[in-house]
């Protein structure tokens, strides 16, 4: 779908919300209908005509015009949304109202209006220049001693042991678990292994096998927590007839020259200093995103910002819903989540206001960087930034370019690419002090 076949105007509304009222150019209502009704085609038989081959006017005489422009406007609308909003250029914060108007007839186009919460506006003060506490990168013996002690923990072998069990030993078992003397489901395992002591069982399993040996039975008392994922194992009392069939003793390797060589180097001197190495890189890194952070609040301190409450709610929600969504993709259902957090969704939210207020202001304190400096990505920086997931996919740059302009997500691409470039500029302006500088000034540094 051209860009062309959706165009807009935008009304400003009170507490930074528009209306945005757009309108489908005809041709394209004409382009929907007919691919709407090859679509119902498929499924329907028509005297004379093969299936799958009957021509769209005959479907649309057939089955009746109102019938299948419902179709098809229900089909495109999410297309035509999308559409509307990249041409209108807002950034949409929160549940837009969407007021569809009455079916066109013949030749006619299509009219709806969207009200949707949208990006506060900045008043800039003082942008450029400005002085702000840097840390220096410092990497402590202590950060290369964890470094080497995780390293042997991720080498550790696991060897039989015929002695009792210790807190830190691994034990593999059976066990099978009743309620009342009746086995429920998921309560039984074979050849499990757990460590002793890292609390991954239910509270009192763990402690419970602590002296035990190999060849051993043990009944396991515990109690399910009130909050436990299954509901209906909550609160219980449940005994687990458990049978240890090996105690495993986790033995590190010894920190030296034979270990370096292991990993690759010729001593442990060389090993450490690899590490000292690799960790103040990942050090510089994260002080410079500390900086970069630091001189947008900086800059977000001087700027004055009306952001509604409404609209930190809604961001709040938007944020909420986002995390729910990556949640179930993860096989997590929403409700899990609420009952293992010990919270229901209005907390989450209100919990969340603060920093989507930050966020808020932050995004408008960058809009209006973007609008004072004029910062807008050229064709060649997008299709660069395009190239790899062009390659991805198996099309051109171009080809990717054209669908996201079709699909009315090109206007997402481009604010993101221009508030980079805005985050560069502030940060390539700005003069680093000394932390302590920064606190004896009372300027904004935010250390993590």
């Amino acid at each position: 779908m051209a860009s062309s076949s959706v165009t807009t105007t935008v009304t400003e509304l009170p507490e930074s919300r528009v209306r945005v009222q757009a309108e489908v150019a005809p041709e394209e209502i004409e382009r929907r209908l007919a691919q709407a009704a090859r679509a119902l085609g498929r499924s329907l038989r028509v005297p004379g005509f093969r299936n799958g081959k009957v021509p769209p006017p005959v479907i649309i005489k057939r089955v009746g015009r109102e019938a299948v422009l419902d179709e098809a406007v229900r089909d495109s609308l999410a297309r035509w949304y999308s559409a509307a909003i990249d041409n209108a250029h807002i950034v949409p914060i929160g549940e837009p109202d969407l007021d569809l108007g009455d079916l066109p007839g013949e030749g006619q186009p299509l009219h709806f209006s969207i009200e949707v919460g949208v990006r506060p506006t900045a008043a800039l003060g003082k942008y450029k220049g400005l002085e702000v506490g840097r840390r220096e990168p410092e990497v402590s013996e202590e950060a290369v001693r964890e470094e080497l002690d995780g390293l042997r923990e991720r080498t550790a072998t696991l060897e039989t042991v015929e002695r009792l069990a210790e807190k830190g030993d691994f034990v593999v078992m059976d066990f099978l678990g009743s309620i009342d003397d009746v086995p429920f489901e998921g309560g039984e395992g074979r050849d499990q292994m757990v460590e002793l002591g890292s609390d991954r069982l239910v509270p009192g399993f763990e402690e419970q096998l602590t002296g035990a040996s190999a060849g051993e039975e043990r009944t396991v008392s515990i109690t399910f927590p009130d909050e436990y994922g299954a509901e209906q194992l909550a609160g219980r009392q449940a005994e687990f007839a458990v049978t240890v069939k090996e105690v495993k003793e986790k033995r590190l390797p010894e920190l030296d020259d034979d270990f370096a060589a292991d990993q690759g180097f010729d001593s442990l001197d060389e090993l450490r200093e690899d590490i000292r190495e690799r960790a103040a890189e990942a050090e510089v890194a994260r002080i410079e995103g500390e900086f970069r952070e630091s001189v947008l609040d900086a800059v977000v301190a001087g700027a004055t910002v009306d952001v509604p409450v409404a609209l930190v709610e809604a961001r709040a929600r938007e944020t909420w819903e986002q995390m729910a969504h990556s949640l179930s993709h993860q096989g997590i259902p929403k409700e899990s989540y609420l009952q293992i957090s010990g919270k229901d969704e209005e907390q989450i939210i209100e919990e969340g206001k603060p920093e989507a207020e930050v966020a808020l202001r932050r995004e408008a304190v960058l809009a209006a960087v973007v609008e004072a400096e004029s910062i807008a990505p050229s064709e060649d920086e997008v299709l660069e930034t395009l190239a790899s997931s062009a390659e991805r996919e198996k099309v051109s740059p171009k080809k990717l370019l054209e669908r996201l302009k079709s699909s009315g997500r090109l206007y997402d691409l481009e604010t993101d690419l221009a508030t980079r470039r805005a985050v560069e500029l502030l940060a390539e302006s700005a003069t680093s002090i000394t932390v302590e500088q920064a606190q004896a000034r009372e300027k904004l540094w935010t250390p993590q």
